[in-house]
């Protein structure tokens, strides 16, 4: 049995001892990882709590699990022992009105509920009625003569998604920012409920635009792993080419942004260019711009539409226009001034909350599933060393996604070589039985870091689904960056980290 058939380990304790064997195994520089901290409606009014963690050298999540019975939901808040779980006890009390008591900050995040008889309990059919947001749920935090709010957002000039940044400030720096992402909420993991795999996975392409192919692969790898079924080789290509695809893609459009706030016109225009060269050949590949309607689980729709000659040819056009043009924008002065020491991220503090993707690898903490629990293609290909940096700073970010495309550049390579190998004739879909039942963990590296799903299945159908992206984990780290920043600062501090904000507000 392969590690991708196995079923994640899950242990289940009473309410204080689930809490203190949380705290020891993610305590100390040895300890697992803490990915994420997630609720389960049950049907009598109860909320079971699920912990994923990665133990040092695991291929699969440890699950620690307890549940608060309905009479009480409440329980002591982990936050002030275990900070990367600030977000998600804020979650949990606007999803399920569970109170985590001595949490920190208990403002709404996802949902402005003053309420919790109204919270929406994702895996039951409560649909909870709008509700206006509060707008004093935030309350300001920072005082002293002149100091004042900059409510940032939701609404802003040119193409950027909802998301309200409150700057408390007395003029230039920047003591204090508060998030809020409620404004973006969507009601995701309710969407996922009842349906079929094959009809969830379009939602899970849906979830995180940016990201479609790692939110399909990771929803599909819980999927097989649940079912025990192993993907055909030819298909696993095709799903490592389109999430590399991926990968170069936002990795370009962090950097249109960069340019475009360091005022650099030619280097923003060079860089949309490449971008949507990107995008028209993932749709000459597979008839979507963002690689929708390639994964199903099981494997995928089909072989890509160009030739591996054709696709071979694509690449070292692409590879040679970008490769220039960043090391262009990477020796002019100018634009390496607003980068260097701009927003730091100490690597203590990337370590211990567990921070992913680029935003991980900037300042020494690099989990990447393709190497640790490697998927898909990745199991075979040579993925080379891992791209790390330590100064945890703008340019260290923008250092770690030009090489991560030169590794995708690499990869792509290796994969157009096996693809010429490919029997169109040959089935691309081992079929997924229509009876699964039980709770598994899939999980994926998107271009901002590793998505992680748990989905439990009832007779076949979705009955809870839990997305949770890299820019959930890591959008709560920008409350620490901007310590000696300034005002003129704020947009290369965002762009660096290269979050979505609809992969945050779930």
């Amino acid at each position: 049995m392969t590690a991708s058939q196995q079923s994640s380990t899950i242990y289940r304790w009473e309410l204080p001892t689930w809490r203190t064997r949380l705290l020891e195994r993610t305590g100390g520089p040895d300890g697992a990882r803490f990915a994420g901290l997630f609720g389960f409606a049950e049907g009598d009014g109860s909320v079971r709590l699920a912990a994923a963690l990665f133990p040092p050298e695991a291929e699969e999540p440890l699950i620690l699990e307890t549940v608060l019975p309905a009479a009480e939901l409440s329980y002591e808040s982990l936050s002030p022992s275990l900070p990367a779980g600030f977000w998600y006890e804020r979650a949990l009390h606007d999803l399920f009105g569970v109170e985590p008591t001595g949490h920190p900050r208990l403002d709404p995040l996802l949902l402005p509920l003053t309420d919790p008889a109204h919270a929406p309990l994702p895996g039951t059919a409560r649909r909870p009625r709008p509700l206006t947001p509060d707008e004093s749920a935030i309350p300001r935090a920072v005082t002293g003569h002149g100091v004042f709010t900059i409510p940032h957002g939701p609404v802003r000039s040119g193409v950027f998604e909802s998301v309200e940044y409150l700057v408390e400030t007395p003029g230039e720096d920047i003591p204090r920012i508060q998030i809020r992402v409620f404004h973006k909420h969507r009601g995701v993991s309710k969407s996922f409920e009842q349906r079929r795999p094959a009809e969830a996975v379009l939602v899970a392409e849906h979830v995180e635009g940016i990201a479609s192919v790692a939110h399909a692969l990771a929803f599909c790898h819980a999927v097989e792993r649940l079912a025990g079924i192993d993907v055909p080789w030819p298909a696993r290509l095709v799903r490592s080419l389109h999430a590399e695809f991926e990968r170069v893609a936002n990795h370009l459009d962090v950097m249109v942004k960069l340019t475009d706030a360091a005022g650099l016109a030619v280097a923003t225009a060079r860089f949309a260019l490449h971008k949507e060269r990107v995008l028209r050949l993932v749709g000459g590949l597979c008839g979507s711009r963002f690689g929708r309607g390639v994964v199903v689980p099981g494997g995928v729709q089909a072989l890509p539409a160009l030739g591996p000659y054709d696709l071979d040819q694509e690449l070292a056009r692409l590879h040679r226009g970008i490769g220039s043009d960043w090391r262009a924008a990477m020796n002019t002065p100018s634009f390496l001034d607003r980068l260097r020491t701009t927003g730091s991220l100490d690597p203590v503090l990337a370590r211990a909350h567990g921070a992913l993707g680029p935003v991980g690898k900037a300042s020494g903490s690099a989990p990447d599933a393709r190497f640790e629990r490697p998927y898909d293609a990745y199991t075979s290909l040579g993925l080379g060393p891992l791209v790390e940096e330590t100064t945890g700073d703008a340019l260290a970010r923008t250092h770690v996604r030009g090489r991560e495309i030169e590794q995708s550049f690499h990869l792509l390579r290796q994969i157009t070589e096996e693809l010429r190998y490919a029997d169109a004739a040959e089935s691309m879909v081992t079929p997924v039985p229509g009876d699964l039942d039980g709770e598994v963990a899939g999980w994926a590296e998107a271009p901002q870091g590793e998505v992680l799903y748990l989905v439990r299945f009832q007779d076949g159908r979705v009955a809870r689904c839990v997305p949770r992206s890299a820019s959930f984990h890591n959008l709560v780290l920008l409350h620490e960056v901007f310590a000696g920043d300034i005002l003129t600062d704020f947009p290369f501090i965002e762009a660096s980290f290269g979050l979505s904000i609809a992969g945050v507000a779930l």
